[in-house]
């Protein structure tokens, strides 16, 4: 087999605070463009974006660079994350045995002083693949010892119970996601979207199994907005939370009153989504939609692809497939679904370009407001 060449990072969606996405031209990226990233020559192997401003972290010397609204670099650093409250680094210790300094800066400082604070956190042997590969989601929120997180609220540094175990970590506006080694999902934070899957809008103080998947093995969960994803070693996508913008890929009263959904009408749920009708279809039947789906549902992309990573905005939804397509719904209004337009979707739609451009998508990265993409080029047979 030969070997596949080293890919690239593509972006679309909002740039108005000038973050490197694609070309850079405007306030928006309506269709996927080759990452401009700040720094000439940069090998950028990790994107963690907000909604102001998006951290690149490069190979090698582990460089994180700073493009928006907060700007600035620093070396010597393993994976960064970004939020509006706080940019948080990780960098190796001082020496030998040391472990990992866990650093949290005002994104506005651009990396220069010294950080709000600092602590050392222990290593710990992970189980989703080697920190510097790039075709994996960065650790954090979740902390090297898979221990404790980091949360952009206080208290900053968060423990996690040993026996939850955790894997990867997601967090949204007001609550969190945990996959466990064993591939149980756990939900905790705000419920009143349903984002936390128990069948209520109420809220968790401390991380509940959800009982709806149980008996099912996940290996990628994903954190929006207001609204959860995971996806499971068959390749099935469960989702669930709110829907306000069809990021669900269910039915939504946004779009259904615009003239843009495509769904049929087939009566009330009876898993205890909220349902309600609005008059949709040509022959002025009431079409149902889904405002809010507090359990999680199965969703079928087309053709039975299987889906094998996840990532969401805050209102939209990214996954990638087996054979590498990339497929985005929900929220579009600055062209985060990179479908050359600015069309909002409640049905999940492949993006043609990596397709046209014999690209296969390896991994998706989404800020609040747009899309990051790493893609490689299609093996030759």
């Amino acid at each position: 087999m030969a070997e596949e060449r080293r890919g690239a990072w593509f972006g679309f969606g909002f740039c108005g605070f000038g973050q490197a996405l694609g070309s850079g031209r405007g306030r928006q990226v309506h269709s996927p463009e080759p990452l401009r990233a700040p720094g000439a020559g940069l090998d950028v192997c990790r994107v963690s974006a907000s909604w102001s401003y998006t951290a690149f972290v490069t190979r090698g010397g582990g460089r994180v660079e700073l493009s928006g609204f907060a700007v600035g670099a620093a070396g010597g650093c393993r994976d960064a994350w970004a939020s509006e409250e706080l940019l948080v680094v990780l960098r190796a210790g001082p020496g030998p045995g040391a472990g990992t300094e866990l650093q949290a800066w005002a994104p506005g400082s651009a990396l220069r002083g010294e950080p709000l604070w600092a602590q050392t956190v222990p290593e710990a042997e992970r189980e989703d693949g080697p920190v510097g590969d790039e075709t994996q989601a960065g650790p954090l929120p979740l902390l090297p010892c898979a221990r404790a997180y980091v949360s952009p609220r206080p208290p900053f540094y968060r423990p996690l119970a040993p026996t939850l175990r955790a894997r990867r970590l997601e967090l949204g506006a007001e609550h969190a996601l945990l996959l466990d080694a064993a591939g149980q999902v756990f939900s905790w934070g705000g419920g009143r979207h349903g984002q936390l899957g128990h069948g209520t809008l109420e809220a968790e103080p401390e991380p509940r199994l959800l009982q709806a998947l149980q008996g099912l093995t996940m290996t990628e969960v994903a954190a929006g907005g207001w609204h959860s994803l995971c996806v499971s070693e068959a390749g099935d996508i469960y989702i669930w939370g709110w829907n306000e913008s069809g990021q669900l890929a269910l039915p939504t009263k946004s779009l259904a009153e615009d003239g843009k959904t495509t769904a049929e009408a087939s009566g009330l749920n009876e898993d205890g989504s909220e349902v309600k009708t609005v008059a949709g279809g040509e022959d002025g039947a009431p079409a149902p939609f889904i405002a809010v789906q507090p359990f999680p549902a199965l969703l079928d992309l087309p053709l039975g692809s299987d889906a094998v990573k996840a990532s969401c905005g805050s209102r939209h939804t990214a996954v990638v497939t087996r054979t590498g397509e990339l497929y985005t719904w929900g929220w579009g209004k600055y062209g985060q679904l990179g479908h050359k337009d600015t069309t909002s979707l409640d049905r999940p739609c492949r993006v043609k370009y990596f397709v046209d451009k014999q690209l296969q998508v390896r991994t998706v990265s989404c800020g609040p407001w747009n899309t990051y993409v790493y893609a490689v080029e299609k093996e030759k047979s």
